[in-house]
């Protein structure tokens, strides 16, 4: 049994201009992702913008995914989604793709159902054979479900073996829901693109799920971490934040936008809403990447 941890970046969805999916692009991010050192890949997820897929897109998508990866690295493949048929139909997707796992959001509909919530998870993973790591994000991406519901969902639900957490505040929460949750679960995740990694990893989160631009600065972080060299892995923690503090801000729009300056994508067309950089933005990111230059080459692997 493969049992996942550390370092497992948000594939996001790369479009042409057009606004269709640019494959090419997408799978030089794959490849980008696991030269950087990464423990896996998560896609779709919200960083993806899963939510603006068409149903055939995201099975197209993710059975080539599963290709591209080639087993080189874990593939966890998010099966978030409104209709439990629809999430199984994601998961076993993955499952036949080789995934090892489904990275599945809490449904808003079953948010006051705790029955209902857990007949979800079981037919996802009945209908797929692999684990479930239970995304728990808060409002508006997700419901922030309490801890002791999450504990009591990955104890009656076989499937249950992760969490995402990421409903503030995280270090905390991971914390105690270790404590709740017991041996159900195999391990705890911090997401919130990795802007509490080191409280997180402290209170013993077994590893980040971030968006994917500087995956190799996580990876660092990370392995510094694991080794017992916090200082360097907080040096690093601090270099990155207000990169990943704009990257809260602008999100998919900003992960695009460091990918094609690293030469990984040709354009950064976002179907999401959300807020676009503006010139004084733009002049911003310079300045953010500039201070990184001597950790993040342009040149990278995979281009």
């Amino acid at each position: 049994m493969t049992i996942v941890r550390g370092v497992l970046p948000i594939l996001p969805t790369i479009f042409r201009a057009s606004g269709e999916i640019d494959e090419v692009g997408t799978r030089r991010v794959v490849d980008y992702i696991v030269a950087s050192g990464a423990q896996g890949i998560v896609f779709p997820g919200l960083a993806s913008e899963y939510d603006m897929l068409s149903r055939d897109e995201r099975l197209h998508m993710t059975q080539l995914i599963g290709q591209w990866i080639g087993g080189r690295v874990p593939f966890i493949v998010g099966a978030s989604a409104v209709k439990t048929d629809d999430a199984v139909a994601y998961a076993a997707a993955g499952a036949k793709a080789g995934a090892v796992a489904s990275m599945v959001l809490t449904p808003k509909v079953f948010a006051e159902d705790p029955a209902g919530m857990r007949d979800f998870f079981r037919d996802v993973h009945a209908g797929s054979g692999i684990d479930i790591m239970l995304q728990n994000a808060p409002a508006p991406m997700g419901i922030g479900l309490s801890l002791d519901k999450v504990a009591v969902l990955a104890r009656e639900v076989e499937g249950i073996r992760y969490v995402k957490e990421e409903a503030p505040p995280s270090g905390q929460r991971i914390t105690q829901l270790t404590d709740l949750a017991g041996d159900s679960l195999l391990a705890v995740f911090g997401g919130a693109g990795a802007r509490y990694v080191i409280d997180e990893l402290t209170r013993g989160a077994k590893g980040t799920m971030p968006a994917c631009e500087i995956s190799e600065l996580h990876v660092a972080m990370f392995d510094k971490f694991l080794h017992g060299e916090e200082r360097a892995a907080r040096d690093l923690f601090e270099r990155t934040l207000p990169l990943l503090n704009m990257q809260a801000i602008f999100r998919w729009r900003l992960t695009k936008e460091v990918l094609k300056r690293r030469g990984l994508i040709e354009n950064t067309f976002v179907r999401a809403p959300g807020p676009e950089l503006d010139r004084f933005d733009r002049v911003e990111l310079d300045a953010l990447l500039k201070r990184l230059a001597d950790l993040l080459p342009p040149e990278v692997a995979g281009k």
